[in-house]
């Protein structure tokens, strides 16, 4: 049985929010729910980020979003974004997984993808979607949806640390299935 509740995961950048995140979707599958929603991967040599993909959770679509070969109104750092490839992968997954879905995943609200209007749309959808989420957040971001986000009574803010990174994502499941914690 899931609980009807709304975890965020926030953390530095690298503290291991996606893994945190991947983990507790790995768990969640074996409870047999049906998971839906967008991860965010980075694409690099292992040292340095060349980019970035967006996931969809169920049907496993991929594509790249943010690249530092792309040419962009939208940088960040190096990184230039192309918001229609966000939209295309991320948005629909999570409008699907609204609709489809025992747990909504949004992965990641953060600097680049809230420069999509749709994307910020999604998100709010999802949030006010009678199902239980899990998204991840940016930690220091001022964007009034990741601060809407924050001030919300029904999501439960979680950081990830390095010390956490791997007991947290037990708790997360204790949480989303309503066990005790």
């Amino acid at each position: 049985m899931i609980a009807d509740i709304k975890i965020g995961i926030t953390g530095l950048p690298g503290s291991g929010k996606t893994y945190a995140l991947q983990r507790v979707i790995e768990m969640l599958q074996e409870e047999e729910v049906t998971i839906g929603g967008m991860i965010d991967e980075p694409v690099g040599d292992g040292r340095h980020k060349t980019g970035f993909t967006v996931r969809d959770i169920m049907t496993g679509e991929t594509q790249v979003f943010a690249s530092t070969e792309f040419e962009s109104k939208i940088m960040v750092g190096k990184i230039g974004v192309d918001l229609s490839k966000l939209e295309e992968v991320g948005v629909r997954a999570i409008r699907n997984a609204c609709q489809e879905c025992d747990i909504i995943v949004i992965d990641e609200v953060g600097k680049m993808e809230v420069e999509s209007e749709a994307f910020v749309e999604a998100v709010k959808e999802a949030l006010d979607a009678d199902k239980p989420m899990i998204l991840t957040l940016h930690k220091k971001s001022r964007n009034p949806l990741l601060q809407d986000i924050r001030r919300r009574d029904d999501v439960r803010i979680l950081e990830v640390t390095p010390t956490n990174r791997n007991i947290l994502p037990y708790k997360i499941v204790r949480l989303m299935t309503g066990e005790n914690v």
